[in-house]
């Protein structure tokens, strides 16, 4: 009897086939688009940024939302885009507009695989506090970090959408047969949330900045170009399994990477877990903001 079992080269292949299907269906609406493409023209201009942005309402909430929260500890309420590029910055802006724009444009119907809601609380909260992390530690680009934590699990999302039997059959085998998630992804597409978050990404034009830690948000140690960046969003990660706030469930048994023990000088990730304690604080804050970006 001949086995149809594929083989992971062949189930990779098929994963990414269906990843070049979404990317060509054109899931992403014209306006985030128009949106991204602008956003990447280094001529784009404030004013253009705050026409292009002012045809969605519910977008500008969401920004000044972000510009609002805790995260940026501003003095005065920040009330319209113009005032947003102001005092955050326009290439921060940028970034946070184009990740709202895609993580919105790709968000499915809550189902009992995966909640929206919890989804997005756990993607922000990692987001904020990669942000304070790297200021912590004195990165220039923290707001990247904000960007590459946000976006770190966008994988998820696009395969929960767009290949939801096979994100339930992953499901299955992490709360039946006790595996990891990264061992369910291979065994059922032969590729990780990370690879497919990257690639689409990568063909929506995000810098590499960003792009490589999402690739290697579980693994920095492999991460060439931003191993201390990736090693900030995989610590971000880690605290809210340590802290209990804003946790995904599919990542329960989430593991430290070495290079980021190292780079934190952790003995152990009970150290990790005493450092997550100073930023419990922040996480609480954060909390309260969510809720208007759903």
């Amino acid at each position: 009897m001949i086995s149809t079992e594929l083989t992971l080269p062949q189930k990779r292949e098929r994963t990414l086939k269906i990843i070049s299907n979404v990317f060509n269906l054109n899931v992403i609406p014209k306006v985030v688009f128009e949106l991204i493409k602008a956003l990447d023209n280094p001529r784009t201009n404030a004013m253009e940024l705050n026409r292009l942005v002012s045809h969605d309402q519910a977008l500008i909430t969401k920004i000044l939302t972000v510009a609002n929260s805790p995260m940026y500890g501003l003095q005065r309420k920040v009330t319209t885009i113009d005032f947003a590029i102001l005092v955050i910055g326009f290439k921060e802006l940028k970034n946070i507009v184009a990740a709202i724009s895609i993580s919105d444009a790709l968000r499915n119907k809550t189902d009992k695989y995966l909640s929206q809601k919890d989804f997005l609380l756990h993607s922000y909260l990692v987001g904020s506090a990669a942000k304070k992390i790297a200021k912590d530690i004195g990165l220039q680009n923290s707001g990247e970090a904000f960007i590459c934590g946000f976006l770190h699990d966008i994988g998820l999302s696009i395969v929960h959408r767009y290949m939801h039997s096979s994100f339930v059959r992953i499901v299955d085998l992490v709360q039946t047969q006790r595996l990891t998630l990264r061992e369910a992804e291979l065994e059922v597409n032969g590729i990780t949330h990370e690879e497919v978050g990257s690639i689409l990404l990568e063909k929506w034009n995000f810098p590499n900045e960003i792009v490589e830690p999402v690739l290697y948000h579980h693994n920095p140690s492999q991460s060439q170009a931003s191993p201390t960046m990736s090693s900030i969003i995989n610590l971000a990660d880690f605290m809210t399994e340590a802290l209990k706030i804003g946790e995904l469930y599919l990542d329960r048994g989430l593991k430290l990477d070495e290079l980021t023990l190292s780079k934190f000088k952790f003995d152990k990730e009970l150290d990790a877990e005493k450092f997550s304690s100073n930023y419990k604080d922040l996480f609480w804050e954060q909390m309260e903001f969510v809720r208007f970006l759903s």
